[in-house]
């Protein structure tokens, strides 16, 4: 009884284990600069990048957030940075083609992109957008913004904006 009792544990245990095994997705870095962040927050630092086509192992899922593994690097990226199909670089004369940064798809997944900007400047012509342009172009590199969520005692909650 005790032998029975051991093989269904082990049966289920395996079972168990490649059911796990089966249920990681490769997916592909759609972006040409993915930041994989230590927590799945966009405050969360920044333990390495990722780059267009790279191949990553879903490990994790949370929320909008996945945690990867590939290219020497493991952390968490938001999904919105991966696609489900293969991206295969093929060499040639150009460089591959990004259709949008991982800036702009950040945007776009809050509903605002380049298309909404333009129509929201069409129809205020009377706002001076000349210092939000400026502004725009303030690009403040992750360990400042680390430093000053330090000094600062701020902490992220899990999960970044809702």
């Amino acid at each position: 009884m005790i032998q029975i009792k051991q093989i269904a544990a082990t049966v289920v245990g395996l079972t168990a284990l490649a059911v796990v095994t089966v249920s990681a997705a490769t997916m592909s870095v759609q972006v040409k600069d993915a930041p994989v962040r230590a927590t799945p927050s966009f405050v969360g630092q920044v333990v390495g990048t990722l780059a267009y086509g790279d191949q990553v192992e879903i490990q994790q899922t949370q929320g909008a957030w996945s945690k990867v593994a590939g290219a020497g690097v493991s952390g968490w990226m938001h999904t919105s940075a991966l696609s489900s199909k293969k991206i295969v670089l093929a060499a040639g004369q150009e460089q591959a083609k990004v259709a949008a940064s991982g800036d702009e798809l950040a945007l776009a997944g809050k509903g605002f992109n380049s298309d909404v900007e333009a129509q929201f400047k069409a129809g205020h012509k009377d706002i001076d957008f000349t210092w939000i342009n400026r502004m725009e172009k303030i690009r403040i590199p992750a360990t400042e913004m680390q430093a000053f969520l330090k000094d600062g005692d701020v902490t992220p909650k899990e999960g970044g904006a809702k």
